[in-house]
């Protein structure tokens, strides 16, 4: 692609692969060979993947201990006119990487910021799960620490959307461990570890059969991992009264799916909860 598409004075947010390097799209290359700068999690670990596609432009570090300090300098470039790409090691920037601070100070001083989308460890493990997707939580990193980890869990415990980690793979047989103690040994979890690479696995079962599974294969312990957990489940009983009140008003109104759906908006539940209970409401 020779089509010079990168305008001056423009952040370009980049995705890059998170492991297979086919997942680079036409436009990210284009877009790292044009511009100025590119501002790297890692100079030398993004060297690798910018070689690979003969992108020799001029990078710097841009990390958790530095950008602040890289902020004011990037955005003095954008003022002046240069073109200036953000990329992580792997996958989206600022979705638990570096460039929030940047993003924020860039937008503050009504500097243009362009997402040039792709791959997202997140998302991509996500579309795989076999969970609801209507609603989510990207929750981030766990703490490392069991306690702290712990206490997340405890404060997620009556979150009913589907909730999705990092984690690290060499702790994860703690952490399903403490989702067994926290959440209960039926929630169904999954794990997606090396999303797009030689060794790719899905594995969903519930938090204890799970917790079995990945105590008897050491090699689940090892390389990039996500982690999805069901959210509760809500019984009958646990929809709010005025819930109820809305969606029979509702149902006066409009056919049965589409009721539910209002409702499930309005006071932030799931769908399939509320037509469960128009089921049981018909059927008693």
């Amino acid at each position: 692609m020779n089509q010079q598409i990168v305008q001056p004075g423009t952040l370009y947010v980049v995705a890059t692969p998170i492991g297979n390097l086919l997942d680079m799209t036409q436009r990210a290359i284009a877009v790292l060979s044009q511009v100025d700068v590119i501002a790297c999690e890692d100079t030398r670990h993004s060297g690798r993947l910018l070689q690979h596609f003969s992108i020799s432009n001029r990078t710097i570090s841009l990390h958790d201990h530095n950008e602040r300090q890289r902020q004011e300098q990037i955005s003095e470039w954008l003022k002046a006119g240069k073109s200036v790409a953000l990329i992580s090691d792997a996958g989206t920037p600022l979705i638990s990487d570096p460039g929030f601070h940047l993003v924020r100070h860039c937008r503050s001083e009504s500097l243009n910021v362009v997402p040039v989308p792709g791959a997202c460890a997140a998302i991509a493990a996500l579309s795989v799960a076999g969970l609801p997707t209507d609603r989510f939580t990207f929750e981030g990193f766990l703490p490392s620490k069991q306690g702290a980890r712990m206490s997340t869990l405890e404060s997620l415990k009556d979150e009913t959307r589907t909730m999705v980690f990092y984690d690290a793979p060499r702790r994860i047989v703690d952490t399903v461990a403490d989702i067994v103690n926290t959440l209960g040994t039926d929630r169904y979890v999954v794990i997606a570890r090396e999303i797009t690479k030689t060794f790719e696995t899905i594995y969903g079962d519930t938090a204890s059969e799970l917790l079995r599974w990945l105590q008897t294969d050491a090699n689940q312990e090892k390389g990039e991992l996500v982690l999805m957990i069901e959210g509760k489940k809500a019984s009958s009983d646990e929809i709010p009264p005025l819930a109820r009140k809305t969606l029979a008003l509702l149902l006066k109104e409009m056919k049965p799916k589409k009721a539910c759906a209002v409702t499930a908006e309005v006071f932030g539940l799931k769908k399939n909860d509320l037509y469960a209970l128009t089921l049981e409401d018909k059927n008693n």
